[in-house]
């Protein structure tokens, strides 16, 4: 099968294109006809040879995202059968993944796709979805009228999770450098958006949490903006982040009595432990995906071919939503 694979870590350039045996599936394992995959952050990261640790063996197949069309099923797998619609993390990052004809994974880390959605358009969901919804659903309970205020509102995680915190009744502030990004967040529901590069937190705290601060701050970005967090929550309030390994005082969360919530969303691949949790979640978020409730935007379109480009534009970051790679 045709593969899209690095030898080396390095700029996007070191995509090369190449033919690898189709993988057969494990008792346990399903493959996957593939659709398409996404770029997130850890991907062009895993590229860059900056998170060794998570990286597949070389020469790797990156896309921890994946969307396609059950192909073979292991035999002992029960919830899925050849001509499933189905979406998942299976790999990308800690073994092989999407970026090929056929992507093999546990089957617990797959979900049937979302019937309202294009199938390709389902692999701009995994790992933002994953990621979002674990910070509102399981690190903490966003509620109804709990003020929360989305770091990043315009990027992958971020763009989830401003519609999950208003699924969830919660009154949502939005941050976005320029204008086209805080309308994004707006149009996504956000109550309030805030020019972060403009103003500092002890205005848009006044403004919109009473002075008090926020109940939960929602930071998929992290380094300064998960300082800024700890100045935006009220006391016993609740931190949320998908980035904690730059230096921080941690003296706020003490004074305040804070929560802090770290999500490695792919961290039950990287383990080959308690898989299943990522299909669950996938089901729940497909439900809410049928519901109306949630939307993954793609921002653009690359085929398979034109990783390299894709991981170019991912880096850049002048775009709303995701970034969706399209299977040739």
């Amino acid at each position: 099968m045709t593969a899209y694979v690095i030898e080396e870590y390095g700029d996007p350039n070191v995509f090369e294109r190449t033919s690898v045996e189709v993988p057969d599936p494990g008792p346990e394992e399903v493959r996957v006809d593939v659709a398409a995959s996404s770029v997130n952050p850890v991907d062009y990261k895993i590229r860059r040879g900056d998170l060794p640790d998570f990286a597949p063996e070389l020469p790797a197949r990156l896309g921890c995202d994946v969307s396609g069309v059950v192909d073979a099923v292991g035999d002992d797998v029960d919830a899925f059968e050849a001509g499933d619609e189905v979406y998942g993390m299976p790999g990308g990052a800690g073994r092989q993944g999407a970026l090929a004809e056929y992507v093999v994974g546990h089957a617990g880390t797959f979900a049937h796709a979302p019937e309202s959605l294009p199938l390709e358009d389902a692999a701009a969901l995994p790992v933002v979805a994953l990621t979002a919804w674990e910070m509102l659903a399981d690190k903490t309970t966003v509620g109804e009228d709990d003020g929360v205020i989305v770091y990043g509102a315009s990027g992958g995680v971020g763009h989830v999770g401003v519609q999950l915190a208003d699924h969830f009744g919660a009154r949502v502030t939005a941050t976005g450098a320029t204008e086209e990004k805080r309308r994004f967040a707006a149009d996504l529901g956000a109550d309030a958006t805030v020019d972060y590069t403009d103003t500092d937190v002890e205005s848009y705290v006044d403004e919109y949490a009473d002075g008090d601060g926020f109940d939960a701050v929602f930071d998929p970005v992290g380094d300064d903006h998960l300082e800024t967090a700890f100045a935006a929550v009220r006391p016993y309030g609740t931190v949320l982040t998908t980035e904690s390994s730059s230096t921080q005082d941690l003296s706020p969360m003490h004074a305040n009595s804070l929560e802090l919530g770290v999500v490695l969303v792919i961290l039950p691949v990287l383990l080959g432990d308690r898989q299943e949790r990522v299909g669950d979640e996938l089901d729940e978020i497909a439900s809410l995906v049928d519901d109306g409730a949630v939307e993954p935007h793609v921002a653009e379109r690359f085929d398979f071919a034109d990783v390299a480009e894709a991981h170019r534009t991912a880096e850049e970051g002048e775009f709303v939503g995701k970034i969706l790679l399209v299977a040739d």
